[in-house]
């Protein structure tokens, strides 16, 4: 029995971690399916849902103004979710009629915001971004271009990080999300991505479809519904959200807890997802989105069934210190941060504390009520 629990968890990890990114690398590069961008200017609402941000509000409505794009076709629409700071007396103070302020009284969730500002919206285009990132002048336009494309519903746009000096944890996870980024851009060629980019996505209006509003991960819902109609959720490199990474696992912890969390609420609120005659890109969510929720239980499977096979093998028990060895590296860099220069040490330490946050999301998901509600991240310091 040790050695099927030891085969079926090392499958399940070099599958999802390896296997598959190289899979799906390997057919969006036999079978693309092209994209379809040309010159458009159809209407557009940009969609900024803030709680708490009087502190970057301001930069982030200047970014939105800022685009190339042209002033009399596109508007934005900022929703304040029962902030109780300065944030909506920021929007305010804008005098150009494009800014719009949605005041909510009660704190609700980004879910209910969204729901509440896409119905105010009549334009054809919604873009919705987060409150936090600035973005590039080409972002709305960069988006729209793809909705010339009949098929496109939605589309996902890049978030940058933009650190000018990285921790060795920081830069374990910026590898980490470019890894992510490379899968996305592959199953986006092949069909779509099982989710975007939160920081910046742009959606069709009639293929909006309200979410619930204890819905945690809107970049996976909303986009989802629109694959489920017979859409395609593509990705543009060229729109661009620029935001700072965590320096220290404890400012990750929170956001990918949060975000793990919403990958587990996402099956009960959206059951259809697991259904591959309502899914039609089945194999890509379970393979990218299920399977990362089920590696940790992979993990201990490899784990125990090393130290059973170690009682009798030299080869087990080489397997099992290796492991040992692999999830004592997060400590150990923490300790002697000199070691996280080495390449291997910052990618196994991101890759041992990101499965332990999917425990942690677990948990959060079984136990807390308002996750849906996040927290403004306070304003980051850049290093000079």
């Amino acid at each position: 029995m040790s050695e099927v629990i030891f085969v079926v968890s090392l499958l399940v990890l070099v599958y999802t971690f390896a296997g598959y990114p190289l899979l799906v690398a390997l057919w969006a590069r036999l079978r693309p399916r092209t994209v379809i961008r040309g010159p458009a200017q159809p209407s557009v609402a940009i969609i900024v849902v803030a709680y708490n941000e009087q502190a970057r509000i301001k930069a982030k409505i200047e970014t939105c103004l800022a685009q190339d794009y042209p002033a009399g076709k596109f508007r934005i629409v900022v929703a304040s979710d029962g902030s109780s700071d300065a944030t909506a007396g920021v929007v305010r103070s804008f005098a150009d009629k494009r800014v719009t302020l949605l005041e909510f009284a009660a704190r609700r969730g980004k879910a209910a915001c969204l729901n509440d500002a896409a119905a105010a919206c009549d334009e054809e285009i919604l873009v919705l971004t987060d409150a936090r990132q600035t973005l590039n002048a080409g972002a709305v336009r960069s988006l729209v271009e793809n909705f010339v494309d009949p098929e496109v519903g939605a589309v996902s746009g890049e978030l940058v990080f933009v650190n000018p000096d990285m921790t060795p944890f920081a830069q374990g996870v910026d590898a980490y999300w470019r890894y992510e980024k490379f899968i996305r851009q592959s199953e986006a060629r092949v069909h779509s991505a099982p989710g975007v980019t939160g920081a910046l996505y742009a959606i069709r209006s009639r293929c909006f479809r309200s979410i619930p509003a204890e819905t945690i991960l809107d970049d996976v819902a909303i986009p989802m519904l629109a694959v489920r109609d017979g859409y395609r959720a593509v990705f543009d490199t060229r729109a661009h959200a620029f935001d700072l990474v965590a320096q220290a696992p404890a400012e990750e912890r929170i956001r990918k807890v949060r975000t793990l969390a919403g990958n587990y609420q996402i099956l009960m609120l959206m059951p259809w997802i697991l259904n591959p005659l309502s899914n039609p890109i089945f194999i890509q969510y379970v393979s990218h989105k299920v399977l990362r929720l089920l590696a940790p239980v992979a993990m201990l499977g490899l784990l125990l069934a090393s130290a059973a096979l170690a009682l009798e093998s030299r080869l087990f028990a080489v397997v099992l210190a290796l492991q040992s060895f692999g999830y004592a590296i997060p400590g150990i860099q923490a300790m002697v941060p000199a070691a996280g220069r080495w390449r291997l040490v910052k990618i196994v330490s991101a890759f041992v504390l990101l499965n332990w946050y999917s425990v942690l999301g677990m948990r959060q998901f079984l136990t807390g009520r308002n996750a849906h509600l996040w927290q403004s991240r306070p304003v980051p310091t850049r290093s000079s």
